[in-house]
């Protein structure tokens, strides 16, 4: 369920903007999907340049990307635990984010919320989670095709295979309806790295994801979703005439 966005000139001045945000000796989280793709490679030519980095890949394409453009990597669980230094920052890229100041607001409360996501559409949004958690500052890439006042795409949710049933139940009862992924070259569904399945979960509108978010996160069988709520630090939105940057 990979999303169609803006043009490769916007993700590319967004990836190579959050690519300016890494510092040396950092340790980076590397996203999934094509403009966290123009991160890796910006992230890679500084490299070569000079820049003393190692990265975490979220999937098997960030990793080989990753090789390809010569950066160091390391596992999560050697850079995390109490004796290791930690994520200084991810970046990776959405399907779908709520973005304020006008463009897109949504209200949580008395709270102006901006900067939930949904992502997934590659499928790699458990593993994106995970790094994208850990580290100190997580930083969004993303063209204004993906901007929305409210979330409003289906929510990808990994779940292991014999739990699609229940999985699929339990969506229902929370007012949405699940449809396997279907792999696009081969017959039969899409497997995630960690030989999962994947529903994905349409629901409409989504006015209030913290909720939906915990109804999917405790339901028995979802290894994760792919609402990213209140995890974003910084959104970085390639445009015809530049790069517009968020604080959240």
């Amino acid at each position: 369920m990979k999303t169609s966005g803006g043009s490769d000139a916007m993700k590319r001045r967004a990836g190579e903007s959050a690519a300016e945000t890494v510092d040396d000796g950092d340790v980076v989280g590397l996203g999934t999907g094509s403009t966290a793709a123009h991160a890796i490679r910006a992230i890679g030519a500084r490299v070569d340049g000079g820049l003393d980095v190692r990265g975490v890949a979220t999937s098997f394409a960030s990793r080989e990307l990753a090789v390809e453009a010569g950066i160091p990597l390391r596992d999560l669980d050697e850079v995390t635990g109490p004796d290791a230094g930690g994520i200084d920052v991810a970046i990776d890229g959405a399907d779908r984010v709520a973005l304020g100041d006008g463009v897109a607001d949504r209200v949580r409360g008395t709270d102006r919320v901006v900067g939930d996501l949904i992502k997934g559409g590659g499928g790699a949004h458990a593993r994106e989670k995970l790094v994208d958690s850990a580290a100190d500052r997580f930083v969004v890439v993303a063209d204004p095709s993906k901007e929305t006042e409210i979330l409003d795409r289906p929510v990808p949710v990994e779940v292991l295979p014999s739990a699609r049933g229940v999985v699929a139940d339990a969506v229902r009862a929370a007012g949405g309806e699940a449809t396997l992924r279907r792999a696009e070259r081969k017959d039969g569904p899409v497997v995630t790295d960690n030989g999962n399945l994947l529903l994905d979960c349409e629901f409409g509108e989504i006015p209030d994801p913290e909720a939906l978010a915990t109804t999917l996160a405790t339901t028995p069988g979802v290894l994760e979703h792919g609402l990213f709520v209140g995890l974003a630090d910084e959104i970085h939105v390639g445009t015809a005439e530049g790069v517009r940057i968020l604080e959240t």
